[in-house]
């Protein structure tokens, strides 16, 4: 279905990250991968793509903070894959903290990578985009793009901004064949969040159905996490053929959370 294009999808060394590369990858996409990880692992994560899909999969290390490397990141993309096709603004950081308690870098960090490089990365797509008359922008923001809860400021801002920012290049691109739309999260069942589930469990003493309960408290009125899939198989649809009219969305995936607010 997309064989033959090429991708960036940032944040993509493990978690949704990883798992929407591979779906890409299995679909015949070159694809760049990003993020902090150890060469080795990169590497190996890397090799993992191009031997099961048997596609060109390549690694950079850009730090999203710092606009230069940015830059770096789409011109190594396209001179060792190819023009982007399809770039997936998935790298984001957070923390966990009151208003009165974030500093100014933490703060800085928030802005320049969840907000500022999907910006730049979109700025430098798109010329190659139009080129092709072809293109597929999805930005992972968040359910708490829609709402805010406590001790989230820097996450909840820069998530509703990117809302904006996937508004403004839908009516940019809108008479293309180039679509841009935003995939909004809730609680999504990763390697991290087992982590902090099973910390919980080695803190409390709590065994691991009653420290998943607890972690679930007022996190998803199915009471179950959201499945790395049901985010891929999105991501999967808005890039083929289903996907072409779908443009400036900002689509829910949080096993009725929101809707239960």
């Amino acid at each position: 279905m997309l064989k033959g294009k090429t991708a960036i999808v940032t944040g993509s060394v493990g978690g949704i990250g990883f798992a929407t590369a591979e779906m890409l990858a299995s679909n015949g996409c070159a694809v760049m991968l990003n993020g902090f990880a150890a060469p080795d692992v990169a590497a190996a994560k890397a090799d993992y793509l191009a031997g099961r899909y048997g596609v060109r999969v390549q690694y950079h290390g850009a730090d999203l903070r710092d606009v230069d490397q940015i830059e770096e990141l789409v011109l190594a993309t396209t001179e060792r894959l190819g023009p982007v096709d399809i770039l997936v603004n998935n790298a984001a950081v957070r923390h966990f903290k009151p208003t009165e308690a974030l500093g100014r870098a933490a703060w800085d960090e928030s802005i320049a990578v969840n907000i500022t490089a999907p910006f730049h990365l979109c700025r430098l797509a798109l010329p190659m985009m139009r080129a092709a008359d072809w293109g597929r922008i999805v930005n992972m923001a968040s359910v708490l793009g829609f709402f805010a809860q406590p001790d989230r400021i820097e996450y909840v801002t820069t998530k509703t901004a990117l809302l904006g920012l996937t508004r403004s290049i839908a009516v940019d691109v809108a008479r293309t064949g180039i679509t841009c739309n935003a995939i909004c999260p809730g609680t999504v069942h990763t390697e991290s969040i087992e982590a902090r589930i099973r910390r919980q469990m080695a803190e409390s003493g709590l065994s691991y159905d009653e420290a998943f309960a607890r972690f679930m408290e007022s996190r998803a009125a199915a009471g179950r996490l959201v499945s790395e899939n049901s985010v891929t198989s999105m991501i999967e649809l808005l890039c083929g053929p289903a996907g072409k009219d779908i443009n400036g969305s900002a689509l829910t995936i949080d096993v009725g959370y929101s809707a239960g607010r």
